[in-house]
C-alpha cells in the first residue's frame, strides 16, 4: 500500500538520547582471539525496522582497540516502545575469519541501512572498511541476529572497488511497516557520501549503479533526398559515467556533501529521501568545523533519479546542542526510520557517540 501524500515527512520533534555507550558488553573476537568490549567507546549509525510489534535497532559500536578510532561492529537493540532499548550482548554482524576479512579488517563494519523484504526477510547494506577504503556491502538475514554476508553490492560492475557507502533502498508501506518496493520492474537504492547516486537491483543483493552518457550530443543535417523539409538526427556518443542524483549546494546546510540517510519512502507525492547534509562552519574565534544536519528530497517515482523538490533548510534542528558533543561534534546524522504506533520514529547519531530519536505524526490516509 502506498502511503498518503506526505511531502515533506514531519514535522519531527527530538526526543533526545535513547542509546549510549555499552562499556559492559563484551564478546570473543574471532580475529583477535580474545574478549573485546566491542561498544565501549561509542555507539551510532542506527538502522531500524519493526518486527513482531517491536522496534529493532541495528547500530554501530566501536571498541577502544582498533587503530582507526576503534574497530566497528554492528549490534542489535530491541524496544517495546521505540524509546527504551535492551542491547543484546554481542554484535550480530562483524569482521571474522571469513572471505571478507581483507575488506572489513581492521576498520570494521559501519554505517548500516536496514530493510524488510517483501518475503519477510531482511537486507542490510553496510560499509566494509579495511582502514583505507570503504566499500558498500550486502548481508541478509531471516531473524536480524544471524547474518549471511553477500559481499560487495556492486560486484561484477566497474565500481566494485570504488569508494562507496550509505545505501538507502526505496521502501513502501505494507500492513503498517516499511518494506522494500519495486519501482517498475526493479528495486532502487540511493548511495554515496559526497554526491548522491542511484543503483538498481532485481534481487536486493546484486546492484548496478545508474549511469548516463555525459558527453552525448546531437545535431540536425538536411536530407535533400527526402521529402521537403526533412532532417536527419545525427548523434554524437560520449562516455558513460555515474549519473548524479543530488549535488551539494553552495551556501546551504548541504554545501559540503549530500549523503543518503534512512531507506527512502514511496508516498502519494513521490519518493521521499531523508539525507544528511554537511557544511563547513567558522565560529567567532575563527575555528573551522564541519556540521551535519538532515534534509529531505522528493523524487519522481516514474523517474527515480530526478529530483522534484528539496529542503532549503535542515528539518531536524531542535536536537539538544549538548547531545551533539562527542567523538565528532555537531553531527546529527539521520539513518533509521520506522512507522510505529501511528508515528514516524527517526533514529540519528549524536556526535558519532550516542543515538537519539525524533518523532513525527504519521499523517492521515
Amino acid at each position: 500500500m502506498t502511503a498518503p501524500p506526505a511531502w515533506p515527512l514531519g514535522p519531527f520533534t527530538s526526543l533526545g538520547e535513547v542509546l549510549d555507550r555499552q562499556p559492559e558488553a563484551r564478546f570473543d573476537c574471532p580475529i583477535l582471539g580474545r574478549s573485546v568490549a566491542w561498544a565501549a567507546k561509542d555507539v551510532f549509525n542506527p538502522a531500524a525496522v519493526v518486527r513482531d510489534g517491536r522496534v529493532h535497532l541495528l547500530f554501530r559500536g566501536e571498541d577502544v582497540d582498533g587503530p582507526y578510532s576503534g574497530t566497528s561492529r554492528l549490534g542489535l537493540a530491541v524496544s517495546d516502545d521505540g524509546i527504551t532499548f535492551a542491547v543484546e550482548d554481542g554484535p550480530v554482524l562483524f569482521p571474522g575469519t571469513d572471505t571478507w576479512q581483507p575488506w572489513e579488517w581492521p576498520g570494521g563494519c559501519e554505517d548500516p541501512r536496514l530493510v524488510e523484504t517483501p518475503d519477510g526477510e531482511y537486507v542490510c547494506l553496510y560499509t566494509a572498511f579495511d582502514g583505507k577504503s570503504s566499500t558498500l556491502f550486502v548481508a541478509t538475514s531471516t531473524d536480524l541476529r544471524h547474518w549471511e554476508k553477500c559481499g560487495p553490492a556492486f560486484a561484477g560492475t566497474p565500481y566494485v572497488r570504488r569508494w562507496s557507502k550509505s545505501g538507502s533502498i526505496v521502501t513502501e508501506e505494507r500492513d503498517g511497516r516499511l518494506v522494500a518496493a519495486r519501482l517498475g520492474d526493479r528495486y532502487w537504492m540511493y548511495w554515496g557520501e559526497g554526491t548522491c547516486f542511484a543503483a538498481t537491483s532485481e534481487d536486493l543483493v546484486h546492484w548496478k549503479p545508474l549511469e548516463f552518457d555525459a558527453g552525448a550530443d546531437r545535431f540536425l543535417t538536411f536530407n535533400p533526398g527526402a521529402a521537403v523539409g526533412a532532417w536527419d538526427i545525427q548523434r554524437v556518443p560520449g562516455t558513460r559515467v555515474l549519473r548524479p542524483v543530488a549535488f551539494p549546494r553552495p551556501g546551504r546546510f548541504d554545501s559540503l556533501l549530500v549523503e543518503p540517510g534512512p531507506p527512502a519512502v514511496v508516498t502519494g507525492d513521490g519518493v521521499v529521501l531523508l539525507y544528511n547534509g554537511a557544511q563547513i562552519t567558522t565560529d567567532a574565534a575563527g575555528s573551522v568545523a564541519v556540521q551535519y544536519q538532515p534534509g529531505q528530497l522528493l523524487l519522481d517515482p516514474n523517474e527515480p533519479a530526478s529530483v522534484i523538490a528539496r529542503d532549503r533548510e535542515p528539518f531536524l534542528t531542535d536536537a539538544d546542542p549538548g547531545g551533539l558533543r562527542g567523538q565528532v561534534a555537531n553531527v546529527c546524522f539521520a539513518q533509521g526510520l520506522v512507522l510505529f504506533e501511528g508515528h514516524w520514529l527517526l533514529y540519528f547519531g549524536m556526535a558519532d557517540s550516542r543515538i537519539g530519536c525524533a518523532r513525527a505524526p504519521r499523517g492521515l490516509a
